[in-house]
């Protein structure tokens, strides 16, 4: 990463774009290139269609072309995500032995998140709202960039279009000083509070965990506290630290997360998780469709078109449509009638919307062993005896009430009273990429949260091969972090890697057994 930013400082404005295309596809081809003529056809199918859109009069030609490159995009994404979802879903209902595509196992990596931004270019350029981009490498730069190749955000071609083709002044100090702080705080909230609070749920239902059917309620809802914020400060964290790395190279892509923890409602809720998703289904699923403007009945089947696709997006899996449903239903439920009871309360709507948003996550992550829909509900809702929440909440008090803050404004807060004083600021920063630095190498291994849904997790399986990835298994994003730190800080990463993948003792693991066997003794007595 410091090669990458560093050649891209250097080089002359007019050839920025070029670089970053070549960066971009060393990244997106670090584990192999087999999905790289996905990805190049993708890309040209998109600026054909942009060319052609621009070039053809108001008509039916027009609409034509739009449609073939939509569904020609979305088909892609179909065909590599849901293929074998489908042929299992099929296999069941109607008992065909249809068998699965294996080499679909791993998938394109980024391709939840390119098509989409390839869908709303080409949709845009056709409505009139942004002009063809004439250049291939600008336009492959917008759609591949690295940065946001991962987990986002979706960033629409209006929002980028500027800065692409600005050649001088592009990168400014100010620019590169907001980007690094964004990133370092990013860095942060996964490697010191994603990765330290997942070992909580894990210490449940992970392995060498007590077993979530030994769990008592208390315990339970301990557990499902700690991974709804272990989701939020491993996603908001990546998106930051994407964000931060595109602001050091000049662009300033909108936030991804604002809060969402502190909301009011369910409707406020998704206007602060994951802003560029629920934005774009919003301007190219829910407006299309007809939006607000067609009678009540209309309204619902947009709605429920919308969620949906945003659980399906989520993943090949009938939890994330369930998941997408949810929301529906408690969507409509507010909608219709509980809008204006929700405004006018001060307290419990916060914790109506923490209550519904936590149990979401628990239909969320059902599909993961150790964690079946039937058995957590029953740990949550039905009181039964169990291992008690005092040792855990012992060993996690501190983590928990710093998560907790750190999902409020108060952290924003303090850093806006720190913005006049730059020797605390960089102070802090330089303290944050120390801890930083210190838990990534010492890390080993952390929850796999994202890579089992969203399909880009193909590099996952050679960056973080044996050779490099810790012993338990990591995401995509826990192995860049960990390897992006050990390159900024000079360290051997293949030696690291080797010495991390070894084999040797882990301390997380250790401990965990150790938990499990204090809890069966406890359990005895």
């Amino acid at each position: 990463m410091p090669l990458a930013l560093g050649l891209y400082y250097l080089v002359p404005g007019r050839v920025k774009n070029a670089v970053l295309l070549v960066e971009s596809l060393l990244f997106f081809c670090w584990g192999g290139i087999t999905w790289l003529p996905l990805a190049v056809g993708m890309v040209a199918i998109n600026y054909a269609a942009g060319l052609l859109l621009a070039s053809l009069p108001a008509g039916g030609k027009r609409k034509i072309v739009l449609i073939a490159a939509i569904v020609l995009t979305a088909a892609a994404l179909v065909y590599c995500k849901y293929t074998n979802f489908l042929l299992d879903t099929l296999n069941v209902i109607a008992s065909t032995g249809f068998a699965k595509l294996s080499f679909l196992d791993v998938l394109p990596l980024g391709i939840s998140y390119y098509t989409f931004k390839l869908i709303s270019y080409t949709a845009d350029v056709y409505t009139g709202k942004i002009k063809a981009e004439r250049s291939p490498v600008v336009f492959a730069v917008y759609v591949l960039m690295y940065p946001q190749l991962i987990v986002g955000p979706i960033v629409k071609y209006r929002d980028m279009a500027d800065v692409l083709h600005q050649t001088q002044g592009r990168c400014t100090l100010q620019k590169a000083q907001d980007g690094a702080e964004m990133f370092v705080f990013g860095l942060a909230k996964k490697v010191i509070l994603a990765d330290s609070i997942a070992a909580l749920w894990q210490d449940i239902i992970g392995t060498g965990g007590i077993g979530l059917a030994n769990a008592s309620l208390p315990l339970a809802w301990l557990g499902i506290i700690a991974y709804s914020l272990q989701l939020y400060f491993d996603f908001a964290g990546y998106s930051e630290m994407s964000n931060g790395l595109s602001l050091m190279m000049g662009f300033e892509c909108p936030a991804n997360f604002n809060l969402p923890y502190i909301s009011g409602s369910i409707t406020e809720f998704w206007r602060r998780w994951h802003i560029s998703l629920s934005g774009w289904f919003r301007d190219y699923i829910y407006i299309p469709l007809g939006g607000n403007r067609c009678s009540a009945g209309r309204q619902m089947l947009n709605m429920l078109a919308v969620w949906a696709l945003t659980g399906i997006w989520h993943g090949a899996n009938w939890n994330f449509i369930c998941w997408g449903l949810y929301y529906f239903v408690l969507l409509v439920i507010e909608k219709n009638f509980l809008m204006k009871y929700l405004k006018k309360g001060k307290v419990w709507p916060h914790i109506y919307t923490l209550f519904l948003v936590v149990l979401g996550w628990g239909l969320f992550t059902c599909n993961a062993p150790g964690a079946p829909l039937g058995l957590l509900l029953s740990r949550l809702f039905i009181p039964q005896g169990g291992v008690s929440a005092l040792y855990f909440l012992r060993n996690y008090a501190v983590l928990l009430v710093v998560c907790c803050v750190c999902s409020t404004q108060l952290p924003g807060r303090f850093w806006q009273w720190c913005k006049g004083k730059a020797p605390l600021r960089a102070a802090l920063c330089g303290v944050c990429f120390v801890l930083c630095t210190a838990y990534v190498v010492a890390a080993t291994g952390s929850t796999a949260l994202y890579a089992n849904f969203k399909g880009e997790g193909w590099l996952y399986g050679k960056i973080c091969s044996p050779q490099i990835r810790p012993s338990s298994a990591a995401s995509f994003p826990d192995c860049f972090c960990r390897l992006a730190v050990r390159v900024c800080t000079g360290q051997p990463v293949l030696a690291q890697a080797r010495e991390l993948g070894a084999g040797k003792p882990q301390t997380g693991a250790n401990a965990s057994v150790q938990r499990k066997n204090f809890a069966e003794r406890q359990m005895a007595g």
